[in-house]
């Protein structure tokens, strides 16, 4: 049964190259979080190296490890253990010939509870992302914690309305957004970026009723010839897409809020969204050029 209240933590960061720095900073921040009475902590996505996406080099794939007997994974099962809260862990994934940028969800009892593989890869300048990844194969994940029903999107899924009423129809109690995003070359960068990064999971909040938060990097890192400053703006957004908690751009820790599943359950259920839907039909849904074929 899902709890009443969920006290839940997003971190901002900053990143080196230097995986043992990163953990060790992001392990300092799951504690002050817990010592906050955190129950559910975000860290940002791929925060165990630089943004290595910026550019296209072989030796990135270095980077990549396995689930089983990987290097930090195991660490945070022993975390999350001690301090009894739920960690939904973003790594970089090697699986035979392939790799991923994935998920891992642990229990507060250190259990791992699933593997989600980042659906949605995004191609363009200074995220080079599918030169590394190959596209999730797992379909999207919610996960039964300790505490709630936990839906987690990476990134680039964030700004889809799929990813997030997929996790919605599969009952989660609220989405969570590991991301690494930041500046884009110049000719490319619009004005605003964070706040439109911002406003497509507001939406999500309130087109599906539902808490909606998102963990960024900040500083500029610099990989090859090329360099990116993130620009944070970490943020928990309620029910009803207001903004409850936010991080500026150069913030970093624990973000904190306490969420109250029992009243989003109840505004979401008197919204009627998920009342009034009409799935037969959305087959257009299913195309990638909006017409439904038949025989």
């Amino acid at each position: 049964m899902s709890p009443e209240t969920v006290k839940l933590a997003v971190v901002q960061m900053h990143v080196t190259d230097q995986l043992e720095d990163n953990v060790s900073r992001a392990i300092a921040h799951v504690r002050d979080a817990g010592a906050q009475g955190a129950q559910v902590i975000l860290l940002p996505e791929l925060f165990e190296n630089l943004y290595f996406c910026q550019v296209e080099r072989e030796e990135y794939f270095d980077l990549a490890h396995s689930l089983e007997g990987h290097p930090f994974v195991g660490r945070f099962q022993e975390l999350a253990r001690e301090l009894g809260v739920v960690l939904p862990l973003s790594y970089f994934e090697k699986a035979g010939q392939a790799h991923y940028n994935s998920l891992v969800c642990i229990d507060a009892d250190g259990t791992l509870l699933g593997n989600y593989r980042k659906t949605h890869i995004p191609d363009g300048p200074g995220y080079e992302e599918k030169y590394y990844f190959n596209p999730g194969d797992t379909g999207f994940k919610v996960w039964d914690t300790r505490f709630g029903r936990v839906g987690v999107g990476i990134c680039w899924d964030q700004w889809y309305p799929e990813t997030a009423r997929v996790m919605m129809l599969q009952g989660a109690d609220f989405l969570l957004y590991p991301t690494a995003i930041g500046s884009e070359p110049a000719e490319v960068e619009t004005p605003n970026s964070h706040h439109m990064w911002q406003r497509a999971m507001i939406g999500h909040a309130v087109s599906n009723s539902t808490y909606v938060a998102a963990a960024n990097r900040i500083g500029t890192e610099r990989v090859g010839d090329l360099e990116q400053t993130y620009y944070g703006h970490t943020f928990i957004s309620d029910y009803t897409g207001e903004l409850v908690a936010e991080f500026g751009d150069t913030e970093e820790g624990p973000l904190l809020h306490t969420l109250n599943l029992k009243e989003a359950r109840k505004f979401r259920a008197g919204m009627g969204f998920f009342r009034d839907r009409r799935p037969e039909l959305y087959g257009p849904l299913l195309t990638t050029d909006g017409v439904t074929r038949r025989g």
